[in-house]
């Protein structure tokens, strides 16, 4: 019944424009593939930012229990490569394989924390009655300055951090039914100036994106839960 209770993401990023035409059918491609794969869900609202779609018949009322699962993360195409375009041995597959992993510990620290503060929902890995399985994944990932092992003492100097793009999907764990599905993509704010870019300020700001989105989707998940009333689409 609560149609809008995934428009949780408030959406404010800067789209990527003329992109390569490989890049733009890509898009196609995956836009057709994302169609096909949310077949029974309504489209809720969609922009140049991301998507929400949802089945409008769900009663979110009854998930009190959520299964939080690992948070894949992918790098935007060609980013190593461009890294290293004029230092071939700045970023190596390990550092990717660490800054992955670290990312994907960090959303599920933000996540569990918010989902679970004030009384809020239990956290469990098991499926049940009550559970609402949320698959998330990170994507296009696009670090401007990645702090790496590199031996070479040198500072980068950045005017902002990144972007990634957030997906999640969200089941019940019990039938496996796909209830609703949302896409956001987000960067980090331009400051105006240049700063230095380490692995603190890379991990602040990666926090404080993540945190906007945990913060989304947990006031939006209590506002179905407890007045049982459609949330309003509106952009936190």
């Amino acid at each position: 019944m609560n149609r809008y209770i995934v428009s949780f993401f408030p959406i404010a990023v800067v789209f990527m424009l003329q992109a390569p035409v490989a890049a733009v059918a890509d898009v196609v491609q995956d836009e057709i593939d994302i169609e096909a794969s949310l077949e029974g869900l309504e489209l809720v609202e969609k922009d140049r930012r991301g998507e929400i779609y949802a089945n409008p018949d769900v009663d979110w009322s009854t998930y009190t229990e959520i299964q939080l699962l690992d948070a894949p993360v992918s790098f935007r195409r060609n980013w190593k490569r461009d890294q290293n375009r004029y230092d071939p041995f700045k970023v190596k597959t390990s550092d990717v394989e660490r800054i992955k992993q670290q990312l994907s510990e960090l959303f599920r620290e933000v996540f569990t924390a918010e989902l679970t503060k004030d009384n809020g929902y239990v956290m469990t890995d098991q499926a049940g009655e009550h559970v609402l399985t949320i698959k998330p994944a990170i994507v296009d990932l696009d670090i401007a300055a990645p702090d790496t092992d590199t031996p070479v003492n040198s500072k980068a100097y950045t005017d902002s951090a990144g972007k990634m793009t957030l997906k999640l999907e969200l089941y019940d764990s019990v039938t496996g039914d796909l209830l609703a599905a949302a896409s956001d993509r987000r960067q980090s704010p331009y400051r105006g100036y240049m700063q230095w870019t380490n692995s603190v300020t890379n991990r602040a700001d990666a926090t404080r994106m993540l945190q906007q989105w945990a913060d989304g989707l947990r006031k939006r998940l209590d506002e179905a839960r407890e007045t049982g009333t459609p949330a309003s689409p509106g952009k936190d």
